[in-house]
């Protein structure tokens, strides 16, 4: 009984909510700081810097963007399957800062940019980007799509993971996280808007530029720094394995030969009629029906 008592102890998660939400708030600000005030220009800097026709730079923002919302699907998989939150949101704040590096030298560095437009008569001459230039500037949207795709679906999640859900005192801590996660995102985002905006657009592309990526290495400064006092839970698998298994199996299943009434025959059945039923039998979807006598357990 002791030894029981002893691992039970042993396994206790340690939560330190409101010790670990400075580092998560803090992170996540920053690097809304950073992205938002990088990713939220673009189109202006590959027309104006870039010399890029219109046309070709809206359909370079609209497949970056579009990237990193689809990629949110594979960094949540991937945190739910293998790594955990926590490591994913460690490399994909590395991620982040390191194509925030490589955007901002393509601005400060003359020779990762076009040079600027000639002033001959009667319509100035711009040079567009050499195949190196170009290069260089998708190498910093690649690691912005790698760096958003694993923040995206994880930061709000382990910021609540801080929390004991089962105390009341838990629960306070993670209505409290999640008004200050939205409060510190509308001012992260009001703030890229207008300030490092109208600093990208008015005073420099390098400064306007380089303020948010160091922003974004203050984001992972901060993050790193409260790795001793995070919960990490472990990986359990995500629900996008299971709807794959299932379609799977009624792919094998397609010409699986059914019986007259195959509800008698499923595992577990229990009649609409009863209480417990949850959900009432139905004939649509019969490849996703496993009747009993096809049914295989295998125990270890």
């Amino acid at each position: 009984m002791e030894e029981i008592d002893r691992e039970a102890t042993k396994n206790e998660i340690n939560y330190r909510g409101i010790r670990a939400m400075p580092f998560v708030i803090g992170n996540e600000t920053f690097e809304k700081l950073g992205t938002i005030g990088s990713s939220s220009n673009l189109l202006v800097y590959l027309t104006s810097v870039f010399h890029l026709k219109t046309i070709t730079a809206t359909n370079i923002v609209n497949i970056f963007n579009g990237t990193c919302n689809f990629g949110t699907l594979l960094g949540a998989f991937l945190s739910d399957t293998y790594f955990g939150r926590y490591n994913i949101l460690g490399f994909a704040s590395v991620s982040s800062f390191l194509g925030m590096l490589v955007l901002t030298l393509t601005a400060a560095v003359s020779k990762l940019h076009p040079p600027i437009c000639g002033n001959q008569e009667p319509a100035p001459v711009c040079v567009g980007p050499t195949p190196g230039q170009m290069t260089f500037l998708l190498v910093s949207f690649c690691l912005l799509v790698i760096g958003a795709s694993g923040i995206r679906p994880c930061n709000l999640a382990f910021g609540a993971d801080q929390f004991d859900p089962k105390s009341e005192s838990g629960r306070r801590g993670i209505s409290s996280f999640f008004n200050w996660y939205y409060f510190t995102y509308t001012f992260a985002v009001m703030v890229s808007l207008t300030v490092i905006v109208y600093v990208q657009t008015s005073v420099s592309w390098s400064l306007g530029l380089a303020i948010p990526t160091i922003m974004m290495f203050l984001s992972c400064a901060l993050f790193f720094v409260g790795t001793k006092i995070y919960v990490r839970h472990v990986p359990k698998g995500s629900p996008l394995s299971s709807v794959a298994q299932v379609l799977v199996a009624a792919f094998k299943k397609r010409h699986l030969q059914l019986p007259e009434q195959p509800c008698y025959s499923l595992f577990n059945y229990v009649p609409s009629n009863s209480l417990s039923s949850l959900l009432p039998y139905t004939d649509q979807f019969r490849k996703f029906h496993l009747p009993a006598s096809k049914l295989r357990v295998n125990f270890a």
